[in-house]
């Protein structure tokens, strides 16, 4: 009869982490950290919390599409708006008709979101911990306190790029929509036999939607001409995934969807460019992307993609970060093309 993961002893878990990473040609402390990455998506799509959650962003482009070959360690997840402050809506509508009722509503979200994690999301976790008799650690992350960090035991470590931690993303100004059901399992499950691993059916958004996220997130750090930290150059690698996908076709001719983000963006989200001017979402998603940066931006994306490489978070067959923007440009290209 098969064991569970979690009920073997830590020698028997590191030799299987050393035979799946062997075969799979995967670093064995990224193997490990997807253990506990489906682990936490089941323990809250089991629960209460999955009625109103969305996974998205790039773990879900990886886990649930199959659409990315880069390992993404974060869990990205929308709490319904109208779950959150549905008091503040105007007959349900996610969507603010000024700047003043998107101040209101961003407030009452700021205010609300860490209250939410701490008194729903933290015990739902803990009781999960416990009742499996995982030793693992909780606790609230961020400014905004809109962040859940796990902390597991590591039996394997790599270059420390990723940290044997799973890092919960709580956000609430979306409805998370377009979504669905999908299945995922562990990486390793399918070369170590007689072992039973974690597998989670989480609410997922929809790629397309993914697709116009990251897009105009890259659009914007191009306008300004800057990033804004490290760990960016995940972006560009998850767009030009979408070069080997008709998603991204369908992505690129749903003119609904892409006005959907822009109008979401540009009452949540508004930037400013290098000149001060007011980024104009619609323009991107109407014929005007940008996914190109250049000057020193551009230098900083080529060292964080280096960085995501040394540390084995790409496949070994990833391409080089020149050819990874040829690929972009291309997509931005069509995507313009077709609007």
């Amino acid at each position: 009869m098969a064991e569970s993961w979690f009920k073997l002893g830590r020698n028997d878990q590191s030799e299987a982490l050393e035979v799946a990473a062997s075969e799979l040609g995967r670093p064995a402390h990224l193997l490990e950290k997807d253990i506990w990455v489906v682990w936490t998506l089941d323990a809250i799509y089991q629960s209460s919390l999955g009625e109103a959650l969305t996974f998205k962003g790039g773990t879900s482009l990886s886990k649930a599409y199959k659409l990315i070959e880069r390992f993404s360690e974060d869990i990205d997840l929308t709490y319904d708006i109208r779950a959150l402050v549905p008091d503040l809506l105007r007959e349900g509508n996610p969507i603010p008709l000024t700047a003043s009722q998107e101040k209101k509503i961003s407030t009452a979200v700021r205010a609300r979101l860490p209250q939410w994690i701490t008194e729903s999301v933290v015990p739902i976790l803990h009781d999960a911990l416990q009742t499996a008799g995982i030793d693992a650690q909780l606790v609230i992350r961020g400014k905004a306190q809109d962040k859940l960090l796990l902390t597991y035991p590591a039996l394997k470590t790599g270059t420390g790029y990723a940290a044997a931690s799973v890092l919960l993303e709580f956000g609430a100004r979306a409805t998370g929509e377009p979504h669905q059901t999908r299945p995922i399992s562990c990486d390793m499950a399918d070369v170590i036999n007689e072992v039973t691993f974690p597998i989670a059916a989480p609410r997922v958004m929809k790629a397309e939607r993914t697709f116009w996220e990251k897009a105009t997130a890259a659009h914007v750090y191009c306008v300004q001409g800057r990033l804004r930290g490290e760990r960016y150059s995940r972006h560009w690698y998850d767009i030009a995934a979408f070069a080997k996908s008709p998603i991204l076709t369908q992505a690129a001719e749903d003119r609904v969807l892409a006005n959907q983000v822009a109008e979401h963006k540009s009452m949540f989200f508004a930037e400013k460019d290098d000149t001060g001017n007011k980024v104009d979402y619609f323009k991107a998603t109407s014929g005007a992307l940008q996914l190109i940066p250049e000057g020193a931006s551009r230098k900083a994306l080529a060292d964080d993609y280096t960085a995501m490489l040394e540390d084995g978070l790409l496949p070994i067959d990833a391409p080089d970060f020149d050819v990874l923007i040829e690929t972009c440009a291309a997509i931005e290209k069509l995507v313009n093309q077709r609007a």
